[in-house]
């Protein structure tokens, strides 16, 4: 009988995947977390466009059991939260667990011998127990179905690919959607552009994001006191 490698393949690096791997560490269980990209962060390793930040408060937003005492606002840009994914995987020492740079093709049950058969892009499979999916609903950009959006000239992107080649200094910016990365980035590119329009479907609900600079209080407290975050 075929007896798989691993107790448990976990599919994403990002947020989940690094407090699922936590987790399965702590129980000793054979596990290995893939992940298409070369470094951890997910959703914070791929949007980078401007203004990227959280749009939770800090404190609410680390993980349980890697408290950070130290964030710099009330609301971290994309790199501090990049930078603490990076720094809890390395305290965790989870790296060598993770397969960096791996394609999942697909995944299929085998009923004889009670494990899943994970096929890789290269051709390579893995066989796990069990699976947790941790990719997140944004791992993939969707683009609306717009008649004649692809007879478009202009230079075009994702926010969440953001072409950091193309300037949009003094140029007409057209912005499709309204959503959480619109709210952010559209103030700022809007005092470079020439011109901006925002085209939305419905309006969404929004409150001022009282964002400011953590005092070193707090950080002091945070750090002497973990509870009370």
């Amino acid at each position: 009988m075929i007896t798989p490698e691993l107790d448990v393949a976990v599919i994403g690096a990002g947020v989940g995947g690094i407090a699922a791997g936590a987790m399965l560490d702590r129980l000793g269980l054979r596990f290995a977390i893939f992940d298409k990209g070369s470094t951890v962060g997910g959703t914070w390793r791929d949007n980078t466009y401007p203004g990227c930040a959280c749009d939770v408060p800090s404190h609410l937003y680390s993980l349980s059991f890697a408290q950070n005492p130290q964030w710099s606002r009330s609301y971290p840009a994309q790199p501090e939260i990049e930078s603490y994914l990076e720094r809890v995987t390395d305290d965790l020492d989870l790296r060598r667990h993770i397969r960096f740079d791996t394609e999942i093709t697909s995944m299929r049950w085998d009923d004889a011998g009670q494990f899943w058969r994970i096929c890789l892009v290269d051709g390579a499979e893995h066989r796990a127990r069990s699976v947790i999916l941790a990719t997140g609903p944004l791992s993939r950009p969707w683009l609306p179905s717009i008649v004649g959006i692809e007879d478009f000239g202009g230079t075009m992107f994702h926010s969440a690919r953001w072409d950091h080649t193309h300037s949009l200094e003094g140029e007409r910016v057209a912005v499709i959607g309204t959503g959480a990365s619109a709210v952010q980035f559209v103030p700022e590119i809007a005092p470079v552009a020439e011109h901006v329009t925002v085209f939305q479907r419905s309006a969404p609900w929004v409150l001022p994001r009282d964002d400011r600079p953590a005092p070193q209080w707090r950080r002091t407290l945070y750090r002497r006191v973990p509870f009370m975050q």
